[in-house]
């Protein structure tokens, strides 16, 4: 399963979306947020469902239909950007395997 950060970093949207979100980042309440935009609280990562909205979002926003809400989407940016900050650091399990052997050719240099 690919890590949420990843998925995160990867995504291309306006710079005035990602800027307008990461400003509300500070004011972001998981207890009164989280319910109104998934309808839970639940103790279950909100993650998959926020960027199952988001990405929603972002199609509406690219069709230029009549019913986007920037409002909403920066508000979703928020939640997304908050709880994944949440998350605990990703653990580094050493390798077993011996020691590592470079292939020929290859300079780490």
């Amino acid at each position: 399963m690919t890590d949420i950060r990843a998925t995160l970093a990867t995504l291309s949207r306006p710079r005035l979306l990602v800027r307008a979100a990461r400003m509300g980042v500070a004011d972001y309440r998981r207890d009164r947020d989280l319910r109104r935009l998934t309808g839970t609280t639940g103790t279950d990562s909100p993650l998959p469902h926020l960027l199952e909205q988001e990405e929603r979002l972002e199609e509406t926003r690219r069709r230029g239909c009549a019913s986007y809400s920037a409002m909403r989407h920066v508000e979703v940016l928020i939640a997304l950007m908050a709880e994944a900050r949440m998350r605990p650091p990703l653990r580094v399990i050493p390798c077993q395997a011996g020691p590592l052997t470079l292939m020929a050719g290859h300079d780490p240099a």
